[in-house]
């Protein structure tokens, strides 16, 4: 059986958010099998207890925000990308404020702190969600078109290409491919940090958001340069960073997916209009789970493999 999986032991991570700049405290704890992804907010008079789910993703500005009735929980795509790459599907995620903390501006820390929680295999078979039919949505035309696409496969593979006209960018590639069967999540893809341009930045500061970014937890550009003296982490930083936010995107939608996904410069509002178009469409998808793990697609048996 290909069981699901939760963390063995809770760990703790301490920062800052991205856009709101206020110290904020995690907790990663165990959770039990078919609990899902759970964050609570725990700073509250009462705590509230977010689920995760695609129909619960209300803010797709500048990041990936849950809402249950007037309580958010924002910025989570680079956690829930690091929950996809290491195969997590149940775990509670207690939060003392609004916005989960940049840490590095990737997802690596986030990976780091739950392998070093240790994961472990529950007695449950773990439940997919396999795409039946293709469903795609695209936004504007011409220079301005935006597009993200659901097809069937047996497996989970992402296609990305970005589209920036700067002279940092254009130097590196802006189209990458990455198949999560690879056990390379780790080492190829959570490294990749956010990244803006600087006049943007003083733009958002001015109102009120990105109080916590720097060079720090993200990578910064002027007109014609990236301003970090360490420079980048991989040749195709920018579109790896583009494909980290969409894995966490789309593990919104509850369960791991089994299927192709490719995107023309797509963001966290595309991504989750597709989710909706999705789900919206109960013929183009199912639930599944191996009994035999040798069903499975290759490499969705293995544990994620450390640094």
């Amino acid at each position: 059986m290909l069981a699901q999986r939760t963390l063995k032991s809770l760990t703790r991570a301490v920062g800052v958010g991205l856009h709101s700049g206020e110290r904020v405290e995690l907790t990663l704890r165990p959770a039990p099998v078919d609990t899902g992804i759970v964050f609570r907010r725990i700073d509250l008079p009462q705590p509230v207890d977010l689920p995760v789910n695609a129909l619960a993703v209300t803010d797709t500005r500048l990041a990936s925000t849950l809402t249950r009735g007037d309580v958010k929980v924002r910025t989570v795509e680079h956690l829930m990308s690091a929950c996809a790459g290491l195969g997590l599907d149940n775990l509670f995620i207690d939060i003392t404020a609004e916005e989960v903390p940049i840490l590095d501006g990737s997802a690596s820390s986030f990976v780091y702190l739950l392998q070093s929680a240790g994961i472990e295999v529950q007695g449950a078979p773990k439940k997919f969600l396999r795409v039946l039919q293709a469903v795609e949505v695209r936004e504007g035309e011409g220079d301005q078109l935006k597009w993200a696409r659901l097809d069937p496969h047996h497996g989970f593979t992402l296609s990305f290409e970005i589209d920036f006209h700067h002279p940092a960018v254009d130097s590196t590639g802006q189209r990458v491919e990455f198949d999560m069967g690879s056990g390379r999540y780790s080492r190829d893809i959570a490294r990749a940090r956010t990244f803006a341009f600087s006049r943007d930045v003083e733009m958002m500061r001015a109102n009120g958001l990105a109080l916590g970014g720097g060079l720090d937890n993200a990578i910064v550009m002027d007109d014609t340069k990236v301003l970090n003296a360490d420079g980048l982490r991989y040749a195709e930083e920018f579109a790896k960073h583009k494909m980290l936010d969409a894995i966490g995107d789309l593990y919104c939608v509850g369960h791991p997916m089994l299927a192709a996904y490719s995107a023309f410069r797509s963001g966290h509002a595309l991504n989750n209009r597709l989710l909706r178009e999705l789900l919206a469409r109960t013929q183009a998808w199912e639930l599944v789970s191996f009994d035999n793990e040798r069903q499975a697609p290759a490499g969705f048996a293995q544990l994620a493999r450390a640094w």
